[in-house]
């Protein structure tokens, strides 16, 4: 019975795994098809379409302004989380339990609804669709996420700390700028990663909320609608690849210095 329980655990983890990575597998083995139709099957190897993307302007460009609003609308996502963790578990607010759901209300709402409400307020300013509100969206959305995360790991363990602070003469902003800050450092960067590669991925808010300048899932979109091409499966590999650097590079910051830090 035992051999049979490790061997049915086995078989559970090899399919779920399979389930997950096989379209991801495809996506990029068929991104070296040497054809113009990235299906099966295999016709030779070639690296003919990443040459394509990487000279594409606009492939480059959408591309270089999704890593933009992804960084600094998770930069922005975060410092508010921060903020607002501290004040929920330093202070006594009115309401806290209701303000502290309102806060984490747009984690439960489609991103499309999100994206229509957006839309809408922003017509009714008269502000023009652009990159700029297009990082507005992802704000919203992650900071739900920022704030959770921080607001998690805020401890009474550190109220000490900070008390010390201040009786050595640190103003409230030193403390929480130079001693809860670096003490929630790594639950800090985690939030920022999450965020960056939420963002990185995000296309409803993106689509509703951009015009000209349109982020690479919106770009990829648009290629999409014209049929099959290998240069998608090639700039989907790219898309991979750059998540995954986005994964290590958490790994290394935030999971290493917690454990240091333990």
């Amino acid at each position: 019975m035992r051999h049979l329980n490790t061997a049915l655990a086995i078989l559970y983890a090899s399919g779920l795994y399979v389930f997950i990575f096989l379209p991801v597998a495809v996506l990029v083995l068929f991104s070296f098809q040497d054809g113009t139709l990235p299906v099966p099957p295999l016709h030779g190897l070639t690296l003919r379409w990443y040459g394509e993307i990487f000279a594409d302007e606009k492939l480059m460009a959408a591309l270089f302004n999704s890593l933009i609003v992804a960084i600094i609308s998770s930069a922005i996502s975060c410092l508010l989380g921060f903020l607002a963790a501290y004040a929920f578990a330093r202070y006594t607010l009115p309401a806290s339990g209701l303000q502290r759901a309102l806060i984490v209300a747009p984690m439960t709402v489609s991103t499309l609804i999100i994206g229509l409400g957006l839309l809408s307020l922003l017509s009714r300013l008269n502000v023009s669709l652009s990159l700029w509100t297009v990082g507005i969206g992802h704000v919203v959305i992650n900071l739900p996420l920022c704030f959770a995360i921080i607001y998690a790991s805020m401890g009474g363990h550190q109220v000490n700390i900070e008390r010390a602070a201040r009786d050595l003469g640190a103003k409230d902003w030193q403390v929480m700028a130079l001693v809860t800050a670096p003490m929630l450092m790594p639950s800090i960067l985690a939030a920022f990663f999450l965020s960056v590669t939420f963002s990185w991925d995000e296309f409803i808010i993106a689509f509703l909320l951009s015009r000209f300048d349109v982020t690479l899932p919106v770009e990829i979109w648009s290629m999409l609608r014209s049929g099959l091409d290998p240069k998608t499966n090639a700039i989907g590999s790219v898309v991979f690849l750059i998540s995954v650097a986005f994964l290590i590079i958490m790994e290394l910051a935030v999971f290493r210095k917690s454990g240091k830090s333990q």
